[in-house]
């Protein structure tokens, strides 16, 4: 169990791992609270945000849409690296997903399949969203890659955790994709390796 990080720890995590960090409105006290709890965090889960262009992918999580207000992750990782701020606490990105599923994130264990809908993992994980169309077809250039690694190798070496804290979205909600493009065993593995 682990208390979510404050803002300051946050960021202070993001720039220590030698991160570019870009901080939006006012991140620190834009979440969604109000709507049910935050923490304790168990974990990173890992979006791709099927758009394209860094503006508007950044302006989409930092405000949401119609049906889901923003935000809708923690950070927006652009494909030139950069990590922009854009919520603090309970965020709009991981929805219901399978309860064994979390159970095996904190035991950082192998994750079961994904079958069920019966947890809230909005309150217990962080999200980073990344810019990609996640068609399979769109690159994830070096640069994006290695602010993805370091942005999650950064949360869990602040929690204390190892690579199986992070999880793709398509791991812990069943019929999601996301993230497509690269397989979460390899990213997990350069986690492990950034870790050591």
């Amino acid at each position: 169990m682990a208390v979510p990080l404050s803002a300051d720890r946050f960021l202070e995590a993001l720039e220590a791992e030698g991160l570019r960090v870009a901080e939006v409105g006012d991140w620190r006290t834009h979440n969604r609270e109000h709507m049910g709890p935050w923490g304790p965090v168990h974990g990173i889960v890992v979006h791709h945000t099927a758009t394209s262009g860094a503006e508007s992918t950044v302006r989409l999580c930092y405000n949401g849409h119609t049906d889901l207000p923003g935000p809708l992750c923690h950070g927006v990782i652009t494909k030139d690296g950069t990590v922009h701020l854009v919520g603090c606490g309970r965020a709009n990105h991981a929805g219901l997903g399978d309860g064994d599923v979390l159970r095996a994130v904190i035991a950082e264990k192998r994750l079961p399949p994904d079958n069920d809908t019966d947890t809230d993992g909005n309150q217990v994980f962080y999200g980073f969203e990344c810019e990609n169309l996640g068609d399979g077809k769109d690159p994830w250039p070096a640069a994006q890659m290695a602010a993805l690694e370091k942005a999650a190798a950064a949360l869990c070496r602040a929690h204390g955790w190892t690579e199986r804290s992070v999880i793709g979205h398509l791991e812990w909600q069943p019929g999601k994709v996301d993230p497509r493009g690269f397989t979460m065993e390899g990213l997990r593995e350069r986690i492990r390796e950034r870790l050591k």
